[in-house]
């Protein structure tokens, strides 16, 4: 409201009446001088016009939502997460950008390529005067970047609220949701794991065990985003992996920052809830174990190797080393030794035969010499790891080897290139030709050439593409093999087994809707795909008819208000009046 300058103080709001303003007895006499027009309304006309909403009005719920989503497994999951709550309160979830209204970038804060990727997808959006949320470790970790200003938020043990955070967004608002979850003072694992979701693939659900970690690694900047390790509780697992199999998913990927370290601050362990989970999971289908670290397995190598024999569980473990140097090590505070991960490998090569140990290793760490570097080349020699991740050291902001003295630029490249001439040297799989072998088709390969199956090790098998196989186990013959995958011919007559005990969801069909997420919303698990747009119309319509509702109500409060004002304003003429 403008401010008034005054000469004098006034005493009473009549004061405000000059001598030429008309007293309330001109305007009353006045009225009787005034006589109505009355106007023919074409009652037909506005009975036919549906009343239009303002031009720049916005109704929430309706609106085409793009997510794009990096890094890990668990990130995915989170995006899962986020596209089922939107689709189901309404939002249309769709692979176009362009036709987006909204777009949803859930970021990775591992390595600065990612962290450039999420930087210029965000000024494209801005470029092409899109709505924007943010998602993921980047936003999380270091909120009060520059080129992140006004924008909202989503934290990552926020996901739960992504449809108020999008709601708010799309009315031209910033909001910002970067809290923990916590019971009685304690630190949740996250949001619950019985939100709506939508998979990428129906066949696969990624469940996270828990969330952050026990370590404090120096290069590490997701310890700043996703915190202190803190745990699911093993029924809500469990129970987690029973709706995807009666969802008809037949494979189950466990992720988390430290599968390792799963329990520790809730009184339970890894193998307590791995043997719980093999219960639950079907004949046929498969379950796979995510990253650990060393110093947590060192506990449970017994358990760990019963459990990866099991049938229904991939003979694959993902364990990281990322250098052969004890004094590298030392630097990045990882909490073992060379020794350590060498006792985990043999023992494990040993009692389970055949497994697939994954590894990964940075090059060029603050510090790391040449003959550190030499001792990590001899490691892969020795080992052949038939799955390795080589990453060249990238300093992230506000981590203390951002901080330390770093190896030139063209010597970790150097050091890069070396290792992966000697990952190259070596063809894992040329022993398996001429087996036969039980694999689960799952996917579609990049170049949609194969379906892309799994054997017992989590060996890639690309097999042919007959839409009887997918999502099914098929004995092949396995006749070719390269760096990365062996293909494999079915053998004919050979029986097709069907892992899942019901039918999968449809592609974009959103999953995991409750009984409470129904009655909340009102709507009914529908395919959110683009060929699907016609039935989520009424879904989208249901989101309309509950706004319309509640505007209804907010309608009757403001006329109210508004004949309160008018009687309040008459009031005020009388008593003006009376005083005259």
């Amino acid at each position: 409201m403008p401010s008034a300058s005054c000469d004098a103080l006034l005493d009473d709001i009549e004061d405000i009446m000059s001598q030429e303003d008309p007293k309330p007895q001109d305007r009353h006499f006045s009225r009787k001088h005034v006589f109505p027009k009355v106007r023919k309304r074409n009652t037909q006309k506005y009975l036919e016009e549906e009343p239009r909403p303002p031009s720049d009005s916005t109704i929430p719920g309706i609106q085409k939502i793009w997510i794009r989503t990096w890094g890990c497994s668990h990130n995915n999951s989170d995006g899962e997460y986020m596209a089922g709550q939107l689709a189901a309160y309404g939002y249309k979830i769709t692979e176009n950008a362009s036709d987006a209204d909204l777009w949803l970038l859930n970021s990775c804060t591992v390595k600065n390529p990612a962290e450039d990727h999420f930087r210029n997808s965000i000024k494209k959006a801005q470029e092409e005067n899109k709505k924007i949320v943010l998602a993921g470790c980047v936003p999380q970790a270091q909120p009060r970047q520059d080129y992140l200003k006004g924008l909202s938020i989503i934290g990552v043990q926020q996901i739960d609220r992504v449809v108020e955070v999008v709601e708010e967004t799309i009315k031209g608002h910033s909001v910002r949701l970067l809290g923990q979850k916590k019971d009685n003072g304690k630190r949740l694992g996250g949001a619950r794991l019985d939100l709506p979701k939508i998979r990428k693939n129906p066949l696969i659900e990624i469940i996270s065990i828990n969330t952050g970690c026990l370590n404090a690694c120096t290069y590490c900047k997701t310890k700043h985003a996703r915190g202190n390790l803190a745990s699911y509780p093993i029924d809500e697992l469990v129970e987690r992996a029973k709706q995807s199999f009666q969802e008809g998913v037949c494979e189950i990927w466990l992720t988390s920052e430290d599968t390792g370290a799963y329990g520790r601050d809730i009184g339970t362990d890894l193998p307590t809830l791995l043997w719980k989970l093999v219960e639950v999971i079907p004949e046929g289908a498969m379950l796979r174990l995510g990253m650990t670290n060393p110093p947590y397995i060192l506990e449970h190598l017994e358990e760990m190797a019963k459990i990866l024999n099991h049938p229904r569980v991939y003979a694959f473990l993902h364990i990281p080393v990322q250098s052969a140097s004890d004094s590298v090590l030392m630097d990045m505070k990882r909490e073992y030794c060379v020794a350590d991960f060498k006792r985990v490998v043999d023992f494990l090569k040993e009692k389970v035969p055949g497994i697939t140990i994954a590894t990964d290793i940075i090059c060029g760490f603050p510090g790391e010499t040449d003959q550190d570097f030499q001792e990590t080349l001899k490691l892969v020699e020795e080992y052949k790891f038939p799955s390795l991740f080589i990453n060249q050291f990238y300093p992230r902001p506000g981590t203390p080897a951002a901080k330390a003295e770093q190896v030139p630029a063209h010597v970790k490249k150097q050091r890069t290139k070396d290792l992966s001439r000697v990952f190259h040297s070596y063809n894992p799989y040329d022993h398996k030709i001429g087996e036969r072998q039980q694999v689960l088709v799952t996917e579609e390969s990049f170049d949609s050439k194969f379906y892309v199956a799994h054997n017992r090790f989590y060996e890639q098998v690309l097999v042919p593409k007959n839409p009887e196989f997918m999502g099914k186990m098929v004995e092949v013959d396995i006749y070719e093999s390269g760096k990365h995958f062996l293909k494999g011919r079915p053998v004919s007559n050979t029986k097709i087994y069907t892992p899942s005990i019901s039918k999968p969801l449809a592609k974009g069909e959103v999953s995991g809707l409750t009984k409470e997420f129904r009655n909340r919303f009102g709507n009914h698990p529908k395919p959110t795909s683009d060929s699907c747009a016609p039935t989520r119309r009424d879904s989208a319509y249901s989101r309309i008819g509950l706004r319309m509702s509640q505007r209804d109500s907010a309608v009757r409060v403001a006329a109210g208000l508004a004949l309160i004002a008018l009687l309040f304003a008459f009031l005020a003429i009388v008593y003006a009046y009376n005083k005259m």
